[in-house]
């Protein structure tokens, strides 16, 4: 493992960083080919802040009138803060995916029919938001794979009550590894705020820089790197699919006994598919390793809506980690393996 992973900023600014030169034009590079990757599809779109912020109406709450924190501040806020805690770190440009366009019209526009509408003549703002901002500068290679250090954001507005009075929004924030082949997501448990709750652009960003703080980078590499070290035979992968598919039917008491799993029946599908067509972690007719189904899962996650990515991707982790231990003995996630 690399030491600039995991070197507290201090340290790492004292160092010459010059021999990573060469490995980080590299890095750049390969950001450029994959360009058509995308951390998340579904149903997004990608857009620019530019277009979030001048473009974009702002939601209110609609008992008092007062602003809601909107998806510019909330992605400028997030890049703020990752400058200040990664100084001296290459910070990316945030890649923002966004859905569920909510439209309106400007006074003047309300008794125009709907194919007569200019674009001057519409408002509009998106019910949902994610971003990704690389750090470039920190990174680590697994099985093969070179991850990037990514810092993700999600804000759905499906998931507040904008007829209320103004509360603290919802907003979630992760911070953990990007596979640069594929853009899935890695997760950790440390590097997860799934209730972050704010009020305005202060508190955002102290939220930000607590989460950077207690994320264990090099914890999260050794538990990735793991995984790489034990592997499942045919059989036992098709095993494990059976069972993800039995779950989603279990009576409720039953499946509250067990470790959750988070993937709908169509996700599941395209861990089978990909294990046969994936170029890059497929294993068909042969074992397949923890590394690799981990990757299954997470490329299936990218197909969630927005509002679900980030629970998923989390979960994904938890998945690939408990079979894992299963398979060396442990109990808790024995069900989907026998």
């Amino acid at each position: 493992m690399r030491n600039l992973a995991i070197m507290p900023t201090e340290n790492r600014e004292r160092m010459n960083l010059g021999e990573f030169a060469e490995e980080a034009t590299i890095i750049e590079e390969t950001a450029i080919s994959n360009k058509s990757l995308h951390f998340i599809e579904a149903n997004t779109q990608e857009v620019s802040l530019s277009h979030l912020k001048n473009d974009c109406i702002t939601p209110v709450f609609a008992k008092d009138n007062e602003l809601t924190v909107n998806h510019a501040a909330f992605i400028e806020t997030v890049w703020e803060a990752a400058n200040s805690y990664y100084n001296g770190e290459t910070i990316g440009t945030p890649d923002i995916r966004v859905s569920h366009v909510i439209k309106g019209r400007i006074p003047e526009a309300i008794h125009k029919p709907a194919n007569q509408l200019l674009e001057s003549d519409k408002t509009i703002y998106y019910e949902r938001a994610a971003f990704s901002i690389d750090i470039p500068t920190i990174y680590e290679t697994v099985e093969g794979n070179k991850l990037n250090l990514s810092i993700v954001g999600v804000r759905a507005y499906n998931q507040m009550n904008l007829y209320s009075k103004k509360v603290p929004e919802l907003f979630r924030l992760a911070i953990g590894f990007k596979n640069q082949i594929c853009c899935n997501m890695c997760i950790f448990t440390d590097g997860y705020k799934d209730d972050l709750r704010a009020s305005n652009t202060s508190e955002l960003y102290r939220s930000a820089l607590e989460l950077f703080n207690n994320y264990n980078p090099a914890k999260h590499l050794y538990l990735m790197q793991q995984l790489g070290n034990t592997s499942m035979s045919e059989h036992q992968f098709a095993q494990i699919l059976g069972k993800m598919r039995l779950y989603q039917c279990l009576p409720n008491g039953y499946q509250k006994r067990l470790p959750r799993m988070l993937l709908t029946d169509t996700q599941i599908n395209s861990v089978a598919k990909a294990y046969i067509h994936d170029d890059n972690f497929g294993s068909f007719g042969s074992e397949l390793n923890m590394w690799k189904f981990f990757n299954l899962l997470t490329g299936a996650n990218k197909s969630s809506y927005i509002d679900s990515f980030l629970d998923r991707s989390l979960n994904a982790t938890e998945m690939a980690v408990g079979i894992n231990a299963a398979l060396h003995g442990d109990e808790h996630y024995k069900w989907f393996i026998d």
